[in-house]
């Protein structure tokens, strides 16, 4: 049990101490970033998926 407490000590004092939190400008542009990559994935992801929908109905339909 010693050891776990010990643990749990350390790794507060590295969180408080020794970690370089970003600022909360950076870290609301990286998560806008992030937004946006998002969005754009699902759009180009849904145009490939409809597309090769598209495809397989001609296909199928012939």
């Amino acid at each position: 049990m010693r050891k776990f407490i010990n643990y749990l000590k350390e790794s507060y004092t590295e969180l408080t101490k020794k970690v370089a939190w970003p600022s909360w400008e950076k870290l609301q542009s990286s998560a806008l970033l992030v937004m946006v990559v998002t969005v754009l994935l699902a759009v180009v992801l849904f145009a490939i998926d409809f597309v090769f929908e598209q495809l397989m109905t001609l296909i199928y339909t012939l």
